[in-house]
């Protein structure tokens, strides 16, 4: 079959660059018509850097040109994140197959209503949580639901990082619902996914040390479920940057550390048995996944054959929806159980 003609909507979301580099590493997947530059339209915050280089020897094209072009079948948005779902609704009135970044806006219904056009029309959606085409991820969501460690206790997850300086600080500041909401989002789809619709969430929304109170950079989130407790923590000032996963339950554990790498080294998961499961016997294993070259191309690729009709989506337009819920939900800008 033909490529499929795809637009990158957007350069300035924290995910743009690296989406364009993986589209123009699929020929045989996509053709990358062009690219539009939202700095003609958008006036919200974005953080960004390095604007140019990706898309040298692209088209540079206008929103209006790509909503009228009836042979683009696709488009990535990567706009900044409160213009993604307006963005995204647009493109879905005008029939188009589309990958849209996280965080899906700072509300419910407006992403719910794009949702459902989608869903309506049978459009191919596909959000960018980022961990979506990690082995290690669907290995460790595996075990979680095979219950290759018994029923789980709790599970504990971190989203830290150091990058970015004071300029970063001053990016959240814009966001209510801080780094839970622009980052923790990406652990929320796994847990979601994993174990479904919490019972109860709780957000902790504090500034580190030295920073300004409206600055949320330093989150905590409690998941509550009948016998298990989540706790998701994500922090911009983390000296030492931890990203793991850790998960207990009644027969072993899992941990995960770091959640992805591109150094060449395999990603490992330890699998810690008190009895056997999933195929395996007693005792600690390393369960080794080939190094990592492309965070996205896994994912992108299944867009790519969802378009085709080659495959069904691997995650509904309901998991979508939860997730974004337990989002806001767990930055503080939704009680839970309110729609």
């Amino acid at each position: 079959m033909k490529p499929v003609r795809v637009v990158q909507i957007g350069i300035l979301h924290e995910h743009a660059h690296g989406k364009m580099d993986t589209l123009r590493k699929l020929p045989e997947l996509f053709e990358v018509v062009g690219y539009v530059d939202e700095r003609d339209f958008s006036r919200t915050p974005y953080y960004q850097t390095d604007l140019e280089r990706p898309y040298q020897g692209l088209k540079r094209l206008t929103l209006d040109e790509v909503l009228g072009d009836s042979s683009v079948g696709a488009v990535a948005v990567e706009v900044p994140n409160n213009d993604l779902v307006p963005v995204g609704l647009r493109c879905m009135e005008r029939n188009l197959a589309i990958h849209l970044d996280k965080p899906a806006g700072e509300a419910l219904a407006p992403y719910k209503t794009l949702l459902e056009g989608c869903a309506a029309r049978r459009l191919p959606f596909q959000m960018g949580y980022m961990f979506r085409g990690n082995p290690a991820f669907q290995f460790v969501r595996q075990a979680i639901q095979g219950k290759w460690i018994g029923e789980v206790c709790e599970l504990e997850l971190d989203m830290n990082h150091n990058y970015g300086g004071e300029v970063y600080q001053e990016y959240l500041r814009n966001f209510r619902g801080g780094i839970m909401w622009n980052l923790g989002c990406h652990l929320i789809d796994f847990v979601v996914g994993a174990m479904g619709r919490p019972v109860r969430v709780t957000p902790f929304l504090k500034s580190a040390p030295g920073d300004a109170d409206d600055i949320r950079n330093n989150g905590l989130a409690v998941l509550e479920y009948p016998h298990a407790t989540v706790t998701l923590r994500s922090c911009s000032r983390c000296g030492m940057p931890s990203r793991r996963i850790r998960v207990v339950g009644t027969r072993g554990r899992i941990d995960l550390e770091p959640l992805e790498r591109f150094d060449g080294e395999p990603l490992e998961v330890q699998l810690r048995l008190a009895e056997p499961g999933g195929g395996y016997p007693v005792g600690s294993h390393a369960v080794r996944f080939p190094p990592q070259t492309d965070r996205y191309a896994a994912q992108l690729a299944e867009w790519a054959r969802m378009i085709r009709g080659e495959v069904e989506p691997t995650y509904s337009f309901a998991h979508d929806l939860l997730v974004h819920e337990v989002t806001l939900a767990a930055s503080g800008m939704l009680a839970y159980g309110e729609k």
